[in-house]
């Protein structure tokens, strides 16, 4: 199976945004690829909630999301937008993943569950709960061969929930991403061979990069990963571009039979100090 990952540079117009992935999508198409992933904040990369408001649509009847819906049809693809924001009733947003099959249905959606709240010393705040309201349940979905699991950028950081995913069935993990420049040097690519080799899993890592128009810089290098942690493919940059890569359903058998850490999990229990 052939897949692609889509590198962007989004800014605050969901139609520019749209018109610079529609002819990324055409090329992973026309070079086979069967599923096409993009990265975070695809539609709107705005810094906050307010400039989100301001042209944020609502889910049901999504201009950009029923193009994207018509392009998967034409191309006869799936394609996962890495996720948009969605309003939400509470005047927050859900950071929604979107999977379109090839007859252009929604497949599937995800909203990001782990949530970027820190106040670090010396530092601004950042409390991404203040923007979105975060996500309750781990999605899977069919993908011809494989079974697509779901994440989103910050979830890379929580092994706990690729155990899970990968336990449900996944053997090709999604993880569309906006990763700042500072973090994406140190943990990007440690982050995703990690998931990949916990979970012996291909990871698909649809990346944000350069200098955007809401005053954010954010790394690139989208990677694919294959279950034994090597880099299937890669872009060295942060420019935008397609990503292609080959995938084989049978490495994945392999490597969970020469390494069975899923089959050999335990339960445990915990000190009590660590349970208080």
């Amino acid at each position: 199976m052939k897949i692609a990952a889509i590198q962007m540079r989004s800014g605050m117009d969901p139609d520019a945004n749209l018109a610079a992935l529609e002819p990324m999508i055409a090329e992973a198409a026309a070079a086979g690829a069967s599923y096409v992933l993009t990265p975070e904040v695809t539609m709107i990369f705005a810094e906050n909630r307010e400039g989100l408001a301001k042209v944020a649509a609502p889910f049901e009847g999504h201009p950009q999301l029923a193009r994207v819906g018509a392009l998967a049809q034409q191309y006869g693809i799936h394609i996962h937008i890495g996720s948009l924001a969605v309003p939400l009733e509470d005047g927050r947003f859900a950071n929604r993943s979107v999977l379109f099959g090839p007859d252009g249905a929604i497949v599937a959606t995800y909203d990001k569950i782990h949530l970027f709240d820190a106040d670090i010393a010396g530092l601004n705040a950042y409390k991404e709960s203040a923007t979105y309201r975060g996500g309750e349940a781990a999605v899977t979905a069919p993908l011809g061969d494989f079974t697509l699991g779901f994440s989103i950028c910050y979830d890379m950081r929580f092994p706990r929930l690729y155990n899970g995913l990968a336990n449900a069935g996944a053997t090709l993990i999604a993880v569309p991403a906006a990763f700042t420049v500072p973090t994406g040097q140190a943990h990007w690519e440690v982050l995703s061979r990690a998931r990949a080799i916990e979970t012996g899993s291909y990871v698909i890592a649809a990346a944000q990069g350069g200098q955007h128009e809401n005053g954010r810089a954010t790394y690139g290098h989208s990677i694919v990963i294959d279950p034994w942690g090597r880099i299937v493919a890669q872009l060295a940059h942060d420019e935008p571009g397609v990503l292609l890569a080959d995938i084989m359903p049978d490495l994945v058998t392999e490597v969970r039979g020469r390494i069975p850490a899923l089959a050999n999990a335990r339960d445990f229990t915990l000190p009590d100090a660590l349970q208080d």
